[in-house]
């Protein structure tokens, strides 16, 4: 059996699965929280499949600065597809669809803006990581 196979079974329940070698491990984080804190913690995971329940363009940077050789998405955005094939990256999934909404269901997600005109998996990486500040601290003013 392949990893990403691997990792799309054992996908259920969790918000992502990583595999490399037979060996998997699996996150709860919600959004593109696992990947930034696998980034901060310099966690190696080159050559690991991924298998992920909403994969944006944000995301699809995030597995390609980690160096991430396939990745499974229930939901696809035509970005995140595009950026993957770009850096050779396997990639499959269950629905492609035009781009991720936020949580509120009314705009483009966040994340998704803060990369939109970013190419470089380290800027993205950056700017996502700003991103995520300004939200934290607007929740936290707010």
């Amino acid at each position: 059996m392949t990893d990403i196979i691997i990792a799309k079974e054992h996908l259920d329940g969790h918000s992502i699965c990583l595999c490399k070698g037979g060996e998997w491990f699996t996150d709860d984080g919600r959004g593109i929280s696992p990947m930034m804190r696998f980034t901060a913690q310099n966690k190696p995971l080159e050559g690991y499949s991924a298998a992920d329940i909403i994969v944006g363009r944000a995301a699809a940077m995030l597995f390609v600065k980690a160096c991430i050789v396939s990745v499974y998405a229930r939901v696809l955005s035509k970005g995140a597809k595009e950026y993957l094939d770009e850096h050779n990256i396997s990639v499959s999934y269950e629905t492609l669809t035009e781009k991720i909404i936020d949580r509120t269901g009314k705009d483009i997600c966040p994340m998704e803006k803060a990369v939109a005109d970013i190419t470089d998996p380290d800027e993205g990486y950056e700017a996502l990581k700003a991103a995520l500040e300004r939200l934290k601290a607007a929740n936290h003013t707010g």
